[in-house]
């Protein structure tokens, strides 16, 4: 019998345009004469690194082409249980590539997905414009949802993914199917909310897990004020990380029931969340159709539970995305600190930290003056944006510049030492209402 091979995918035809000619704008001049002279070290960087997406489309072809011919074979010689003609395969590749046969199965279901299911998807990979981990996340966040929705979110999905970097990508798409899932919500909620449990998982060294699932408005409830009862407890000569006085006040609360062995200054301390709740939301007879209510951290909620989050709780910041008045947006020079209610709205717009593809929370990032206030910068909303430590380390000392792009909402524009901009957008924009023609006039001097 003549052994056979499956055909060899074709040379795609986009190759030589996506690498016969440089990109001349990513690389500046060389040299004092001004000429280009090519890419610049962060070029040759992207230039293998788009090199890595389009062999890993290559591989996704392949590896799908093989699964297909050896179905195909198994057939033509009477097929057999296809549970293991599907594991002859997986075997076989994995030894082909030196791997387990669950990263060989993962492999099969990634490569099936894309050429089957996400054809887009694939030719953007191919064509280096989003990684192989941009891919995978799309995979692995549509493919679970519902068929009808997951077509109609793949080309928005795409884009996403072409637009960000991964870790705002996977946040994003995320956070667009609960907001298009949002209308089954609270059916899903009301299922999920019978799980609700606690488990102990034991540890070795006499340790264990405590396990609790909730939800998830309550857990990032208690974790925010675990977190602000233990810097509470930073005091000089404290050697306890943040983990171990969460830990440990996590023990006081539950055994003992209250903080009284704690110190005056970590008592009293309440969680505060961030909700922001359409207004529709609010009048319960005209919510349909609505967008739904989201919380910091955490995502869309369901509109029972809005509801009773705005109705007066303490401790939760509550911002509707209808117009209202006496928001502080600045407090220009007369006060380098800006007031809690500008730090609370400048974490809220933000949501993380505003460097290129950071995932640090707001909460825990540094309230940054864009044009330091040194030289003149504002204590203004148009001047502050949340970052963490580190990256606020990077923009005053590593070389970066960065400005606040007018009229954008917040967005801010990171440019490189090697002279590369990158804009990184808030999670939300505070709405910015003009006059109108009418009022314009009517102000105007005679």
């Amino acid at each position: 019998m003549t052994e056979s091979h499956p055909p060899a995918p074709e040379e795609p035809d986009w190759v030589a345009s996506a690498y016969g000619e440089p990109d001349w704008e990513t690389y500046g001049p060389d040299g004092d004469d001004g000429a280009m002279h090519g890419p610049d070290d962060v070029g040759l960087v992207t230039e293998v690194a788009g090199m890595i997406a389009v062999f890993a489309a290559q591989r996704v072809v392949r590896v799908d082409a093989m699964r297909r011919n050896a179905l195909a074979e198994a057939e033509r010689y009477g097929g057999g249980v296809m549970s293991v003609v599907e594991r002859s395969i997986r075997l076989e590749l994995a030894a082909a590539l030196r791997v387990t046969e669950h990263a060989a199965a993962e492999l099969l279901g990634f490569a099936h997905a894309l050429v089957h299911r996400y054809p887009a998807t694939l030719d953007s990979l191919s064509r280096a414009r989003i990684t192989e981990r941009h891919a995978e996340i799309l995979v692995d966040a549509l493919d679970p949802i519902e068929p009808e929705l997951r077509e109609r979110l793949a080309d928005v999905a795409l884009a996403l993914a072409e637009e960000l970097p991964v870790g705002s990508f996977r946040r994003r798409l995320r956070a667009l199917i609960e907001t298009e899932r949002a209308a089954s919500l609270a059916e899903r909620h009301e299922h999920a909310l019978a799980q609700r449990r606690v488990v102990v998982e034991p540890a070795d060294d006499g340790m264990a897990w405590l396990h609790a699932f909730l939800p998830a408005v309550e857990a990032r409830a208690i974790q925010g004020r675990l977190t602000a009862m233990g810097n509470a407890l930073s005091t000089p000569g404290e050697a306890r990380t943040l983990d171990q006085r969460r830990a440990d006040v996590l023990g006081d609360l539950l055994i003992d029931g209250d903080t009284a062995a704690l110190p005056p200054e970590s008592r009293g301390i309440r969680a505060t969340v961030a909700v922001t709740v359409p207004v529709m939301t609010l009048l319960e007879s005209n919510s349909e159709g609505s967008a739904p209510a989201v919380v910091e951290g955490v995502g869309p909620i369901t509109d029972s539970q809005a509801r009773e989050l705005c109705g007066g709780a303490d401790g939760w910041m509550r911002v509707l995305t209808h117009p209202e008045t006496g928001i502080v947006l600045s407090v220009g020079r007369t006060r380098y600190r800006p007031p809690p209610e500008l730090r609370r709205l400048v974490r809220w717009r933000a949501d993380r930290c505003m460097a290129p593809g950071c995932g640090v929370p707001a909460a825990r990032c540094e309230i940054d003056h864009s044009i330091d206030w040194q030289h003149g910068g504002p204590t203004s909303l148009c001047n502050l944006a949340p970052l963490c430590t580190g990256h606020h380390t990077i923009k005053h000392h590593g070389g970066w510049i960065v400005e606040q792009i007018p009229d954008s909402g917040g967005a801010l524009m990171w440019i490189s030492p090697s002279g590369r901009h990158y804009r990184v957008e808030p999670e939300r924009r505070v709405p910015v209402f003009l006059p109108s023609a009418a009022d314009a006039s009517a102000r105007a001097p005679f």
